[in-house]
């Protein structure tokens, strides 16, 4: 069962598409472009629609989602670890 999606192995975020996911568990993720899937453990709990890092990123990294600069990495993020407000701001301001 796919539990998230990733537009291009070169995004470093996946989107998790399923409810109820928990902290430790392992993902199965489809990579659209390349038509692949990829297995990765997430950190924390993560809801619906909520992004999770598939690589590890500094502070002021840019974020890559479905191939879109979607902003930067505003603290450490481990793999696994979900991404939201509080650690991925917009670079417009």
């Amino acid at each position: 069962m796919i539990q998230f999606i990733v537009h291009d192995e070169e995004d470093s975020v996946g989107v998790v598409v399923v409810e109820g996911v928990k902290a430790g568990q392992e993902l199965t993720g489809w990579v659209m472009e390349q038509d692949k899937t990829i297995k990765t453990k997430v950190l924390n709990d993560i809801p619906i629609g909520h992004k999770f890092a598939l690589a590890a990123l500094k502070n002021n990294d840019t974020v890559i989602k479905y191939g879109v600069d979607i902003g930067r990495a505003v603290a450490m993020i481990k793999v696994g670890e979900h991404l939201h407000v509080h650690n991925v701001k917009t670079k417009r301001w």
